[in-house]
């Protein structure tokens, strides 16, 4: 995918961002990534061990940490140990991201020039920021707003009253109306007299053929990406949380909340109003029935329903009790 970024980094130095650290070194950072995504003078976290088996295979050259879990990093990355890890990256994101951690208006927004985009029909009161990509034959409906940067490929339709900011689109993607896409997601580190808000760097991925029907808010990833992946729909009123990843040939039913960074394998069908805890793996060809609370992981090929979910064979028993 497109290796776009949304927002302005300013250059840091690690030994400026952490003045305790035992390396002195004036060595710059690159990026800030996640355990799986770093590499060669990145900064990455492991703030659960439920990332282990991420954190033995990063190639990040630092991680902010806890003594606990450190043993699970590879001897090369260099620990930065603190007590909260999500207070500390927060703070690193918000130096090194300082304009991320609130949705500023588009100042670069435009009417579309026509000339530029000769293969797309605009309807009334369209605005384009600086720098947007439109592929051929897409249409964007009245009162929409496309931010800087945003790529939608060919073939799309974009309805009317959408908002989309921090997003890479592919092609033949419909999105209806009163959608908004890429806004900053729902987090912070919560103090005594003013909560410290965590930035959002990461973006917000679909992929061809997905159809997002109307009302839906799909929030940008923190450090990762929020991504939907090729063929899947959703419909009416879905919510989905910072990094939570949905695959491929999905089907999710109105009003279904997908808490952050969940990840949803393929051929996963969701009923209405059913919820999905953070931080789970939902396998492949999963059925999860309306109205059903998701606390934890989920294998493949597995029918669950109720509150909360189980087995449907299990959940048909104790009704029937």
């Amino acid at each position: 995918m497109l290796s776009i970024v949304f927002f302005k980094k300013k250059s840091s130095f690690i030994n400026n961002l952490f003045s305790d650290l035992k390396s002195r070194k004036k060595a710059k950072i690159k990026d800030v990534k996640t355990l799986k995504n770093s590499k060669k003078f990145d900064l990455t976290f492991l703030d659960s061990i439920k990332y282990k088996s991420h954190a033995s295979i990063t190639k990040a050259s630092y991680c902010i940490t806890t003594k606990k879990l450190e043993k699970f990093l590879p001897k090369k990355v260099e620990r930065i140990i603190v007590k909260n890890v999500l207070f500390e990256l927060a703070k690193v994101l918000k130096k090194i991201y300082p304009d991320a951690d609130i949705d500023y208006p588009d100042l670069s927004l435009k009417s579309p020039n026509k000339n530029k985009f000769k293969s797309v029909k605009f309807g009334n009161n369209v605005l384009i920021g600086k720098n947007v990509k439109i592929g051929k034959n897409t249409i964007i409906g009245s009162n929409s707003i496309i931010e800087h940067d945003v790529v939608i490929g060919s073939n799309c339709v974009i309805a009317s009253n959408v908002i989309l900011k921090n997003s890479i689109l592919g092609n033949n993607i419909v999105i209806q109306d009163d959608c908004k896409i890429g806004l900053k997601g729902f987090g912070f580190i919560p103090l005594k007299e003013k909560n410290f808000k965590f930035p959002h760097i990461g973006r917000v991925i679909i992929n061809d053929n997905v159809e997002i029907a109307s009302g839906c808010t799909i929030d940008r990833g923190s450090v990762d990406d929020t991504e939907i992946g090729k063929n899947t729909y959703l419909d009416n009123q879905v919510h989905m949380a910072h990094n939570v990843k949905i695959g491929s040939n999905c089907m999710i039913a109105g009003q279904v909340g997908f808490a952050g960074s969940s990840t949803i394998g393929n051929n996963v069908s969701i009923g209405g109003q059913a919820g999905i805890s953070g931080h789970l793996t939902i396998g492949n060809n999963v059925k999860i029935g309306g109205g059903s609370g998701v606390v934890k992981d989920i294998e493949d090929n597995q029918v669950v329903m109720g509150y909360p979910a189980v087995p449907f064979k299990e959940f048909i028993k104790n009704w029937k009790k």
